[in-house]
């Protein structure tokens, strides 16, 4: 079981996060690595809307080959080219999570691994076990 928390000591959160998670024992973790905009094709997608596009489907179908759904994510970072459309990726996250509210870091960066990528996302996930 996860449980999400944003004390009345601490600010409010200013986006779709949460300032904490918990994980309950007898949960299994599943980290995701780095994902960027490519489609399973192996074709990148040309914007930053695009690739946060894809980016987030490529997570719920990670999730999904782990028999999970997007309320398993416990934890996100981002990486967002410096001078890229932040909003784009803001609204690309509602879209596939909805309400849910995971603990996030959102950081600029200079650059990718590679030049054409314009956002980059990992993620941390919980499953039950049993």
């Amino acid at each position: 079981m996860i449980a999400f928390l944003n004390p009345p000591t601490v600010h409010a959160p200013g986006g779709a996060y949460s300032h904490s998670a918990v994980v309950s024992a007898g949960t299994e973790l599943i980290f995701l690595s780095g994902q960027v905009g490519v489609r399973p094709d192996g074709s990148l997608a040309a914007s930053i809307s695009e690739q946060a596009e894809q980016i987030f489907a490529n997570i719920q179908a990670l999730l999904a080959a782990h028999g999970l759904e997007v309320s398993a994510l416990v934890k996100l970072t981002l990486f967002v080219v410096a001078g890229q459309d932040f909003g784009a990726v803001r609204a690309a996250r509602a879209r596939f999570f909805g309400a849910h509210r995971p603990a996030s870091t959102a950081v600029f960066v200079s650059q990718l691994a590679d030049p054409a990528w314009h956002v980059e996302v990992e993620a941390i996930a919980a499953k039950t076990i049993g």
